[in-house]
């Protein structure tokens, strides 16, 4: 069987750890070209250059995904350096769960823009030039916590929910385009996303739960299984967690 991912370009925000690293690792082995996206420059230039060093292909452009500009800089440097854009990652994401009653307006506000805005922003950067290249395929991640809603998640649980609703309006109004679309839900996966909680109780919970989080290349995994399907085929929803994990 031909590996369909050779070759392909791909755009990932977040790729400075966690997923996003795990994921740009994995599929450049597979030959992807990749153009990574994330706030800290200093780690995706890293990543990129042990791509690279690797025989691979990347390229590192700090992004901060809840400002649409660099965004569109970032989709853009792919269509400058590649002449276009096969796979729009949608990666970036943070989980500072706090009971509602605690009033972290400032973690809401956080959670909104780059869980459903960095969505958007990516969306909107990638879009124009699917829709013309007549083809594509968009990634978007939610979580476990877009299915179901605990105590002290609620705006998170709501953000990854939006990612869903977002992701499945999207899946509708692509097809004349020939574009794919896919939403990735993992569980307890080992990352730095339990890091962003400020409150010292709810860490310590997450924390707990995530003594059985599996290894983050299982989400690289299912990125590269969506994207090698062929071309008409289209996986819209991927939802895992630990084998071990009950909510």
């Amino acid at each position: 069987m031909s590996n369909s991912i050779q070759g392909k370009i791909i755009v990932i925000t977040g790729a400075s750890s966690g997923l996003g690293e795990a994921t740009a690792c994995h599929l450049s082995q597979q030959g992807a070209l990749l153009v990574l996206g994330a706030r800290r420059l200093d780690r995706i230039q890293a990543l990129a250059a042990r791509l690279t060093e690797g025989g691979g292909q990347a390229l590192a452009v700090q992004t901060d995904v809840t400002d649409s500009h660099q965004v569109k800089h970032l989709v853009d440097t792919a269509i400058e350096h590649h002449g276009r854009v096969d796979v729009m990652i949608n990666n970036a994401g943070l989980m500072p769960h706090s009971p509602l009653d605690r009033l972290k307006i400032a973690d809401w506000d956080r959670m909104i823009d780059v869980n459903i805005k960095g969505v958007l922003y990516g969306i909107a950067a990638a879009l124009p030039h699917m829709q013309k290249q007549n083809a594509g395929h968009i990634i978007n991640v939610s979580s476990v916590a877009g299915h179901k809603v605990r105590p002290g998640s609620a705006v998170y649980a709501a953000t990854k929910h939006a990612v869903r609703v977002i992701s499945e309006g999207l899946r509708q109004e692509v097809k004349a385009y020939h574009i794919r679309t896919t939403i990735i839900s993992p569980g307890a996966v080992a990352t730095e996303l339990p890091n962003s909680i400020t409150e010292p109780d709810i860490a310590e919970s997450v924390r707990k739960l995530y003594q059985i989080a599996i290894p983050a290349d299982a989400f690289a995994q299912a990125v590269a299984y969506a994207i090698s399907q062929p071309a008409d085929v289209d996986i819209n929803e991927i939802l895992f967690r630990p084998t071990r994990q009950e909510i």
